[in-house]
C-alpha cells in the first residue's frame, strides 16, 4: 500500500510562507470566531499519522527539526552533511527518494521552504494540499509556488475556519 505525500503549511493571502528573513511571526489569525467551523483540521491528529517530514536547510538551520524527534527527518541541502539519529541529509534528487519512501507505504509531510517543494510540484506527486490562509497580506518575502508549475487540477475535500484562518485540504483530482 503507497503512502501519502502531503504539503501542510500556511501562506499570507499573497502566496508567502514568510517574510523576507524567514520569520513567521505573521502567522496568526484576526482575532474573531464569528466564522469559526465546528469542525477543525486538527494538526497533532494529523502529525499522527505521518511517518515522514521533509524541510530545506534553512528550516533545519532555524531548528524546526527538533519539533520531530518521534518522527524520520529528511533535510534538502546542497553541503555534504553525515546523518545522525533521526536525521538524514538528501544532497541530489530528493522527489526520488521521498517517492521511493511513498512507495513503501510511509505518509511524508512536506513542512517547508518554497525551494525544496518547489520540485515535488514540478513533478506533480503531492498527493494532497493541506494549505492554511492566513488573513493577512504580506507584500513581500518567500513565496510557496515559485512559478513554471504545470497544471494540477484538486478537488476540496475538507475545510474549516478559526480565527479568520481558512483551512484547506485538497487531493488531487482523477481526471
Amino acid at each position: 500500500m503507497n503512502g501519502k505525500i502531503i504539503l501542510n503549511l500556511a501562506i499570507s493571502l499573497d502566496g508567502y510562507i514568510a517574510d523576507e528573513e524567514g520569520g513567521f511571526d505573521w502567522i496568526v489569525g484576526d482575532g474573531s470566531d464569528t466564522l469559526n467551523t465546528k469542525n477543525k483540521i486538527d494538526f497533532d491528529k494529523f502529525l499522527e499519522g505521518i511517518d515522514v517530514v521533509v524541510m530545506g536547510r534553512n528550516c533545519y538551520n532555524q531548528n524546526f527539526h527538533n519539533e520531530y524527534k518521534d518522527k524520520d527527518v529528511y533535510i534538502a541541502t546542497s553541503d555534504d552533511m553525515d546523518d545522525y539519529e533521526n536525521y538524514h541529509f538528501i544532497k541530489c534528487d530528493i522527489c526520488k527518494q521521498i517517492s521511493d519512501l511513498k512507495e513503501e507505504g510511509k505518509n511524508i509531510f512536506l513542512f517547508g521552504g518554497g525551494k525544496m517543494i518547489d520540485p515535488f510540484i514540478k513533478d506533480d506527486i503531492i498527493d494532497e494540499y493541506i494549505i492554511g490562509i492566513i488573513p493577512t497580506i504580506l507584500g513581500k518575502g518567500r513565496r510557496l509556488f515559485l512559478g513554471n508549475n504545470p497544471k494540477i487540477d484538486l478537488k476540496l475535500q475538507q475545510y474549516s475556519v478559526e480565527d479568520g484562518i481558512v483551512v484547506m485540504r485538497y487531493s488531487k483530482r482523477n481526471n
